[in-house]
């Protein structure tokens, strides 16, 4: 493709498949862009999401933010490049029915949301357009081959399914960021106050046992994808 048509590409995406663009004039690169997404991601792990600015990252290499700019065009791009290295490539289809097939798709993405829980925050302004965020679509639209569905519905399921995925990743890395200690004293606070106001059941609620119990966390994932692969299901048999 011509370079001024790759120009039109969403940002990053050219650099993702692996084009070069033409070297700039100046002193020879001291860093390869993968070096550069690396320490983005190192950064990002180690500070959130707020910490994927230039200037941070060319701190932790120990160049100029300016020096950054002789590999990306744009922090636009950076993220784009970042995304792709952190979702990393999809894990290897599962055989059987599509649900064991979805189940195992979302089971994995929330995984890595949750060795990256930053990636929850980066912003999403379209259709992937990268390898191995491709990779995941195209391994989403494998495993529901069997569904016999129309691909308009796959890609809404496919859409559903990663919406739950982060909406559930977010939500786990919130509420888990509170010391236990905390959500004792909060629950302990609330208990007579929630009576006295009229709220007996939210009462209950704050004061079971759930709150407190191990395994909480599994059993919420498992209750939510279930009822999304119950919808699903829904969808096939209505369609058949």
């Amino acid at each position: 493709m011509d370079d001024d048509k790759i120009e039109l590409l969403p940002p990053g995406t050219a650099l993702a498949w692996g084009h070069t663009p033409a070297p700039r004039r100046g002193p020879k690169p001291g860093y390869s862009l993968e070096q550069i997404v690396e320490a983005a991601i190192a950064q990002a792990d180690a500070e959130g999401y707020a910490a994927l600015s230039m200037p941070s990252i060319a701190k932790r290499l120990g160049v100029t933010a300016n020096a950054l700019y002789r590999y990306l065009s744009s922090k636009e791009e950076l993220l784009v490049l970042v995304a792709e290295a952190a979702w990393g490539p999809p894990p290897e289809p599962v055989p059987g029915d599509w649900r064991a097939a979805v189940t195992a798709w979302a089971r994995a993405l929330l995984e890595r949301g949750r060795r990256h829980p930053w990636l929850i925050d980066l912003p999403v302004r379209g259709a992937p357009t990268t390898p191995n965020l491709l990779g995941w679509l195209e391994n989403f639209l494998e495993g529901m081959a069997d569904a016999e569905l129309s691909t308009s519905d796959v890609m809404g399921c496919a859409v559903l399914v990663d919406g739950w995925v982060r909406s559930t990743a977010a939500l786990l890395r919130d509420v888990n960021a509170s010391a236990p200690e905390r959500v004792q004293a909060v629950s302990e606070f609330l208990r007579p106050h929630l009576q006295e106001r009229g709220y007996p059941r939210v009462a209950t609620v704050v004061s079971g046992e759930a709150y407190g119990e191990e395994g909480v966390e599994e059993a919420d994932v498992e209750f939510g994808l279930g009822r999304i692969l119950d919808g699903i299901e829904a969808l096939v048999v209505s369609r058949e």
